[in-house]
Parts: C-alpha cells; sequence; structure tokens
C-alpha cells in the first residue's frame, strides 16, 4: 500500500528583519525560502511633500500653457464691444493645434466668423509704428474675428464686406466713441436677421456717409480689400478684421495672417477689470471688476 505524504502547515516567522518560509519537502530534500524585508527608508518631511508637490503643479501648468490654453489681456478697443478693454481672456491653444485630425479630439480646421488670437504679423506700409513697444511684429499678439479663409477673394464695399461676391451676413449696430477704454454707446440697434451669427458696430458719422454713398474705406491707413481693389488670401492664410470696424487697423490695413502665427481659438473672458475708473486701493479691485462679463463666452 502506498502512503501519502501529509504535511502540515507552519506559520512563518519573522527574524531580524527576516521572514522565513515554512518548510518545502520536494523528492525528498527539504529547503528554507527566505525573503528579506525592505529596509524603510526615512519618512518625508512635510516641506519636501510640498516642494513635489508645487514642482508637479508647475509642470503641469507650463505644459497646459504651452499646448492647451494661454491668458492674454485685451488692451485696445479695436473689438468692442465682442471684447471690451480690460478682459481677460483664454486661449484654446489646442482645438487649431497642428498634426492629424482626430475623431475623439476637439480639434478642427479654422473657420470663417472664429474671434482668434494671433502673433502681428507686421505692417510694411508702417514701419515706424512697428517700432512701437506695443506694436512689435510676430511678439504682441492681436485679437480679430475671420473673414476671409484662404483662397477666398474679400472687398470692403460701404458697410459690408463681400466674400466671393457674396455679402457676409453680419449685424450693423451703429454706435459712437464715449471713451477710448470703455463700451461703446449704441446709438441704433436694427433688428437682427436669422443669419446674422455676430455684431459688427460703426461710428455714427460712418453710417451717415455711406448712406449719402460717400467712401467709407477710402483711409490712407488701408490698402487691402477697400477702394475697388478685391483681395485674395493666399494659401495657409487668413484676413482678419476687428468688430469696431472704425476703430480697428487689420487685414486691410497690413495684409494676412499666415497660419503659423495663429496662437489659438478666444475662448471666454475670465476676468474683466474697468479701465475707465481709478485705482486707490484693494477695495477697488472688486468695486471695478465687471462681474456680469466675467465667465462670459467670446462669439
Amino acid at each position: 500500500m502506498n502512503e501519502s505524504a501529509i504535511t502540515t502547515e507552519e506559520k512563518p516567522t519573522e527574524k531580524a528583519g527576516v521572514f522565513t518560509s515554512p518548510s518545502v519537502r520536494s523528492s525528498g530534500r527539504e529547503h528554507d525560502a527566505t525573503v528579506e524585508a525592505e529596509p524603510e527608508g526615512p519618512p518625508r518631511s512635510v516641506i519636501r511633500e510640498y516642494f513635489e508637490s508645487a514642482v508637479v503643479t508647475v509642470i503641469m501648468a507650463l505644459f497646459g500653457m504651452t499646448f492647451i490654453v494661454q491668458a492674454v489681456k485685451v488692451p485696445t478697443g479695436s473689438m468692442q464691444n465682442t471684447i471690451t478693454v480690460g478682459d481677460h481672456l483664454l486661449v484654446n491653444k489646442f482645438i487649431f493645434g497642428p498634426g492629424p485630425r482626430l475623431p475623439v479630439l476637439p480639434q478642427r480646421e479654422i473657420k470663417r466668423g472664429d474671434i482668434i488670437v494671433f502673433k502681428y504679423p507686421g505692417n510694411p506700409f508702417d514701419p515706424e509704428r512697428d517700432k512701437q513697444d506695443d506694436n512689435i511684429p510676430y511678439k504682441v499678439n492681436y485679437v480679430k474675428r475671420v473673414i476671409g479663409l484662404p483662397g477666398d477673394t474679400v472687398e470692403v464695399k460701404g458697410l459690408r464686406v463681400y466674400v466671393n461676391g457674396q455679402p457676409l451676413p453680419e449685424h450693423i449696430i451703429v454706435a459712437q466713441n464715449i471713451n477710448d477704454k470703455a463700451p461703446l454707446e449704441i446709438v441704433e440697434d436694427t433688428p437682427r436677421q436669422g443669419n446674422e451669427l455676430y455684431d459688427v458696430y460703426y461710428f455714427s458719422r460712418t453710417v451717415a456717409a455711406a448712406r449719402l454713398g460717400q467712401d467709407v474705406n477710402s483711409s490712407p491707413d488701408f490698402h487691402f480689400a477697400v477702394n475697388g481693389k478685391p483681395a485674395k488670401v493666399p494659401d495657409n492664410s487668413y484676413f482678419v478684421m476687428g468688430d469696431d470696424r472704425d476703430n480697428s487697423l487689420d487685414g486691410r490695413a497690413w495684409g494676412f495672417v499666415p497660419r503659423e502665427l495663429v496662437i489659438g481659438r478666444a475662448m471666454f473672458v475670465y476676468w474683466s477689470y474697468d479701465e475707465t475708473k481709478l485705482f486707490n486701493g484693494p477695495l477697488d479691485f472688486f468695486t471695478n471688476t465687471r462681474w456680469r462679463r466675467t465667465g462670459t463666452m467670446v462669439k
């Protein structure tokens, strides 16, 4: 009769940081398997933990600012009243990012009507102005609305903008400027048509002149898409204009925005400060903040 070997279960023992396993019988021989305990290092201090957390936070913030979002401040009124002086914007850099478009990612091509932030390309007709600190080409950020896409033919006639021979459905509002840093004051707001997706503003004198048949785009600062000379948008470039049409040096003055200068799409106002008011103390931060604009989407 064959007799089966029966072993009893033994509990592991611990000696001086070494765990000893139960005996293992194999082929009549007995082996003791031992596993050394991992030595414990010195405990991390609170300062070290905070430092490591701060480093990770900084790295994530730099990554986000480089590839996803960027904060910009609007110092001029060329986009009044869509964007007001003193608005602080978050710019979506990822949406127009280079590379293949994947269905699962929120990326797309630039569309007509988008409000984009880009590096100012410079004005070959006014090199002296480009020497000013607030207007240095390829350094200063501009924000404008996309009017013409690559291959489009753009022409401004009176108060209307024509793209490929068709008028853009823009909602024209008559306004006046009461302060360079304040929103425009509305004089006449015509009923909005169903296909007019955004507002543009003209001063009362410009509207009156246009209604008399006068050429309101004959400014010596304008060289593109005006004066009966349509402008064709080059490949990989865009034609942009400000919504405050009488107070914007835009594509009409200096031409086109190359694709590589586009930073991203203006997303929303994360803070807005009324720069027409004086700052006399900490409390003015709260009283001068435009709380109703804070958190609003840009469109």
